[in-house]
């Protein structure tokens, strides 16, 4: 009997103590997480803000350049300017929706979106030999974060330059009006993605680019994680259509409301 009870006692304290290491470990994982949440967001804020700082390299270089024209001068400080503002807008929006807050969404035509982007970029894609072709309705407007979308935006046009540097080719932006949502393509015809990688393309750090010349970046594998990360906080869908040698088309759905 005295024995029967040891043993009792015995296995209780076992399982008391593995209670506690659950506890303990559960804890510990916990803290990982958030360590690696925050590393996330560091990683992501950091690709975005280096989207920005390409063109604001080149505008000031432009600047110095030319020393004697005024009136490009002020034109150059003027862009630089916006996108260093910009620039801190979507620090802000990121850290916000790294936090988890609900930033607020706005209504804006996609138009005017767009043509912002083009303008914060400041390259010339037909010194590229790509052609840019916009098939978006005027009146076309969307409920957004503006700041957050532009950057995925500005993502799927930066990829698909990238596919298409040393060979041209053709890059479309076109929309379109559903019943209850509004969808957004991406279109290039560069050097698409094998199958293998679609299926993992949307994983943070993830990447099949190889840096090319005349381009400023290599692959980080974050900008497609932002873009989803993005798009599901809108409650929408970011998809991916390409074939080798053929093209990629990206494609957004964000719903009305």
């Amino acid at each position: 009997m005295e024995s029967i009870l040891e043993k009792r006692q015995s296995l209780q304290k076992r399982l008391s103590d593995q209670s506690r290491q659950i506890v303990q470990l559960r804890s510990q994982t916990s803290q990982i997480q958030a360590l690696a949440n925050i590393g996330m967001a560091s990683a992501m804020i950091a690709h975005e803000i280096n989207n920005i700082l390409t063109p604001l390299s080149n505008y000031a270089q432009l600047s110095l350049n030319n020393p004697d024209d005024k009136e490009l001068a002020e034109k150059t400080i003027r862009k630089t300017a916006a996108n260093a503002t910009r620039a801190a807008k979507i620090l802000e929006s990121m850290l916000a929706m790294a936090n988890g807050k609900q930033q607020e969404k706005k209504p804006r035509k996609l138009t005017a979106l767009v043509d912002e982007i083009f303008t914060c970029l400041a390259r010339d894609f037909s010194k590229d030999k790509i052609k840019v072709h916009f098939r978006i309705p005027q009146e076309l407007t969307i409920l957004a974060e503006e700041i957050c979308l532009q950057q995925v935006i500005m993502n799927l046009i930066l990829n698909a330059r990238e596919a298409m540097l040393g060979r041209g080719g053709s890059l479309t932006i076109s929309a379109r009006e559903l019943s209850d949502s509004v969808e957004i393509e991406v279109a290039d015809s560069g050097c698409g993605i094998v199958n293998r990688d679609i299926e993992t393309i949307f994983e943070p750090f993830y990447t099949t680019k190889k840096q090319k010349k005349g381009s400023q970046r290599s692959g980080a594998g974050l900008g497609l994680a932002f873009c989803k990360k993005v798009i599901e906080a809108h409650k929408g869908e970011i998809s991916v259509e390409s074939k080798k040698d053929v093209g990629t088309k990206f494609k957004i759905i964000l719903p009305k409301n």
